[in-house]
């Protein structure tokens, strides 16, 4: 293994341990969270968000990675958003979830995970086919928040956070 892969697999067990630890891995936050009446998958995510957007600007910022974005494609974000939420609704799982849930010993994850892996190879199958039809439509490039306003990253992640913070006092407020 790689030094990068020996990384890939460690953080991907601290990942999927944190999951556990924080619950969101239950059927019951996974449906609540669905349901909007449980927020304790959104903070989860919310939280890595704000941690992983400050770590990637900082080490790209420092030089120690190169930061690209994917291209903010409409197209292919509503049909991937659809497809996703679709699953995550029959199944009760998203990937991350869905990994942890069967290294937790509940079998019936092996269905999402065989669902994803289906579902990556039908698009891998037709990429030519979406990249000349969905992938085409209203594809506005490599750009992020920054980009799209003229301003620094270090402007946005503030607002980000605030935004982030207000939403955890909110739903705390109404105890969700």
């Amino acid at each position: 293994m790689t030094a990068e892969q020996l990384l890939g697999l460690f953080t991907g067990i601290i990942f999927g341990f944190l999951l556990q630890k924080g619950r969101v891995i239950r059927f019951e936050k996974q449906i609540g969270a669905l349901l909007l009446k449980d927020m304790t998958i959104f903070k989860f995510m919310l939280s890595a968000i704000l941690v992983g957007m400050i770590g990637i600007f900082v080490l790209s910022d420092a030089g120690l990675i190169k930061f690209s974005h994917k291209p903010m494609n409409v197209g292919a974000i509503v049909i991937g958003g659809v497809l996703f939420g679709s699953g995550w609704a029959i199944m009760g799982f998203c990937p991350g979830t869905s990994v942890a849930a069967l290294g937790e010993g509940r079998i019936h994850a092996v269905f999402a995970i065989i669902g994803m892996l289906t579902g990556a190879a039908v698009f891998a199958e037709l990429y030519p086919f979406f990249k000349s039809t969905v992938m085409s439509w209203k594809d506005y490039g490599k750009i992020g928040l920054p980009e799209a306003f003229g301003i620094s990253h270090w402007f946005i992640i503030p607002i980000v956070f605030c935004a982030v913070l207000a939403l955890f006092y909110l739903f705390e407020k109404k105890k969700i």
